[in-house]
């Protein structure tokens, strides 16, 4: 794979870098495992929060605009990885705090990345496959459109905001990012406990399909990014093949050595959840990386048992 050093940095043979990355939601899920990957090839991370309380915490507040420019100085790269949860039922509020979670905070980040006089190098901001139109019963690359409903649009306002960076000289690659399994939350936290009272089971007709990721696979996913210059614009942050919510919950259940019989309901989720339900675990979405499967990414986990049975070890300290 090719690779660049950036200004005034390299990229040893022992895949270290040495260089600055700021970057928001590095307190989440995902941004705590991009964290810990990147801090192990040698890198320094900043983080932006709106509590600071660390040395290496740098304070904003997208629902203000609030960000001081001169904090990003000496970064060499932006990483922006926002996002309120989308999980619950849908309100008018819920609706407006998922968009805004996203707009703004990367509007805020990628507007103050232009005002700079030596901007970072490369701005790397993830987005979500719900880019993507769901229930066609087709497979999308990065060159598929875009779909209907909340969450496509939300998507295509969030990757708005970074594309003010296309015409500056900051490369900007923006990760369409598929369900992130992990040890540390996310869906495998919320389906353990259920499966491991042996009442877990395939959602609705379980002939949806999904696209996954596991947490490690991301973060190296975005390490990369930093360094290859070939990762720009749109890039499918998902394991090769996507996998049927029916064959995920009996490749859970293995895993724990449980049944995964009991099905949820449809009907149950469409009452309780609305549109949420729709759009997510009732939906047929497959999307398939077509860049990195020909850049030919060293998946770590590119089958979902294996990385199940990574995951779930790692959980078992936290289980009930």
């Amino acid at each position: 794979m090719r690779q660049c050093g950036w200004e005034g940095k390299t990229l040893t043979s022992g895949n270290t870098n040495h260089g600055t990355v700021l970057m928001s939601g590095g307190t989440g899920t995902i941004g705590t495992a991009v964290t810990a990957e990147l801090r192990s090839r040698g890198m320094t991370v900043r983080i932006l929060t709106r509590r600071p309380r660390e040395a290496h915490h740098v304070a904003w507040n997208p629902d203000e605009g609030m960000l001081d420019p001169r904090e990003l100085n000496g970064s060499d790269a932006v990483i922006n990885l926002p996002g309120a949860p989308i999980d619950g039922r849908w309100t008018s509020a819920r609706r407006a705090r998922i968009r805004d979670s996203r707009v703004r905070s990367t509007e805020l980040l990628a507007r103050t990345v232009l005002r700079l006089d030596t901007p970072p190098r490369v701005f790397i901001s993830a987005s979500a496959i719900n880019f993507y139109p769901i229930d066609t019963g087709s497979e999308y690359d990065e060159s598929g459109p875009s779909g209907e409903g909340f969450l496509a649009s939300v998507c295509r306002d969030w990757e708005g905001a970074a594309r003010v960076l296309e015409d500056s000289p900051v490369r900007l690659a923006v990760l369409r990012i598929g369900v992130v399994l992990s040890a540390a939350g996310g869906v495998v936290a919320k389906l353990r406990p259920i499966f491991r009272k042996g009442a877990g089971g395939p959602v609705g007709s379980g002939r949806q399909r999904m696209s996954w990721i596991v947490d490690s696979d991301l973060a190296a996913i975005c390490a990369t990014a930093l360094a290859d210059e070939r990762y720009t614009g749109p890039i499918n942050a998902v394991a090769p093949r996507p996998i049927t919510n029916a064959a995920f919950a009996r490749a859970f259940g293995r895993v724990l050595k449980r049944p995964a019989v009991l099905p949820a309901p449809a009907f149950a989720l469409r009452l309780i959840y609305g549109q949420m339900a729709e759009e997510t675990v009732l939906a047929d979405n497959a999307v398939v990386p077509g860049k990195l499967l020909a850049w030919d990414f060293p998946y770590r986990y590119p089958e979902l048992e294996p990385a199940l049975r990574r995951i779930l070890s790692e959980d078992r300290g936290n289980s009930t």
